[in-house]
């Protein structure tokens, strides 16, 4: 029985691709500047968007088994 090494266990592997990324992350902007804009703290939901486009991992896509991200080659490390 071989034991996982650490970093690959609790490694963040991307699992949102470029374009979706960036769309994440311009649409929780958007959503906290309104929330700023309508002064209301329901804009920090913004934040969830904006951070799983930042990190390029989302966590109900690994629940879920899916990934946009483009499979590591030559080009893509």
């Amino acid at each position: 029985m071989q034991i996982p090494k650490l970093e690959d266990t609790y490694r963040l592997r991307c699992n949102v691709g470029r374009t979706e990324a960036l769309l994440r992350v311009f649409t929780g902007l958007a959503i906290l500047g309104a929330g700023v804009y309508f002064q209301s703290w329901v804009g920090l939901i913004g934040l969830v968007p904006m951070l799983t486009g930042l990190l390029k991992w989302c966590p109900l896509y690994r629940l879920l088994g899916v990934s946009t991200c483009a499979p590591r080659g030559k080009w893509n490390r």
